[in-house]
Parts: structure tokens; sequence; C-alpha cells
């Protein structure tokens, strides 16, 4: 082996600056485009709910909205964009329906639609992908259609999060741009 075939071999891959640049390859201060504005990543946390399976995050901003992207491989990618909500606002006694019975009812009605629970599990939440990670516990609800969601999480005795959302195409992002010292 010569060492031009050594320097090539050592050399740190980087992403393709035109093929690398994909949803699943988003990192913080990158920019992308998506329902007619223009957002960028401020974080990127994973989720780990075991046996090797893990779920994707990234907090994206505009100017006056903050949603959170989410990835989750099964036997293809599956995206989709929540907003965190306000348990208060799923119903009145969902809090401690939670603690009463250690579950949430079986059904949800959030702004006229109701949604069902799907699935529960407890997994560690790594926040900015770091760390020894969270425990938590959620529960996912979807409506008939099945293209919207609600989760909500627990994170100890009191300490109750929500967020409502719907699926997404990986094709309705675009224009994704890397932060400047990404670039060549």
């Amino acid at each position: 082996m010569g060492w031009l075939d050594f320097l090539k071999k050592n050399k740190e891959k980087e992403p393709d600056p035109l093929t690398g640049l994909t949803l699943s390859n988003l990192k913080i201060g990158y920019m992308v485009d998506y329902d007619m504005k223009t957002w960028e990543v401020k974080a990127y946390h994973y989720y780990d709910w075991g046996a090797g399976e893990l779920s994707h995050e990234w907090q994206l901003e505009s100017v006056d909205d903050t949603l959170y992207l989410e990835r989750e491989a099964d036997d293809e990618d599956e995206w989709g964009v929540s907003r965190k909500i306000s348990v208060g606002r799923l119903g009145p006694g969902i809090k401690g329906h939670i603690r009463k019975h250690e579950d949430p009812p079986d059904e949800i009605t959030f702004e006229e639609t109701t949604y069902y629970l799907e699935e529960s599990g407890s997994g560690y939440f790594f926040k900015d992908g770091k760390g020894s990670g969270q425990k938590f516990f959620v529960w996912d609800y979807e409506d008939d259609s099945g293209k919207k969601f609600i989760s909500i999480e627990r994170w100890g005795e009191n300490d109750f999060e929500a967020s409502a959302g719907i699926m997404v195409e990986e094709y309705q992002f675009t224009n994704i741009l890397p932060v400047e010292k990404d670039i060549g």
C-alpha cells in the first residue's frame, strides 16, 4: 500500500455536500424548509426504547414557532412533527386518572378529534444526545386516520408533558442547508 492509499484510507469521511444533506442527517444549526417556513435545528435528542430500538428528535424553530421532528425506524422510516401542549388541554382529569390507574384513559378527545391509545412503554431520553439518559413512560394515541397523534409522557411521580402532532413524509422538507462551517 502506498502513501496515497494510506492517506485516503485514514481520511475522515464527511457527508457529500450534495447527497449527504438528508433529513436523517440534520445537525444543530442546519436550516430546513417545511410548511412554508424556514426552520433552524436548535437541538437533537434521542430515545432508547431497549433492544437496540432508537428514535430521534430534532427541535426546530422558526421566527414564531417551535416544533419537534421525530424519526422512528420501522420497516421504513416514519416521520412526525409535533408541538408541546398543556396536559390540561386533554381533559381535566388526565393526571389524576394516571395517578389512580397507572394509565391514562383508552381514548381522549382533543380539538374535536378522538384519539385512541395505540401503545405505551418506557424508555430513556438523551437530551442533546448525551449523558446516561432519563427514564420516562409514554402513552401514544392515534386518530382513526392514523395521521394525527398525541403523546403523554410521565417523568417521575408528578411531572407530565404532552404533545400533539401529525405524520409527515420526508419529501415535505426541502432546502436543507448546513451551517456555514460544514460547507466544503
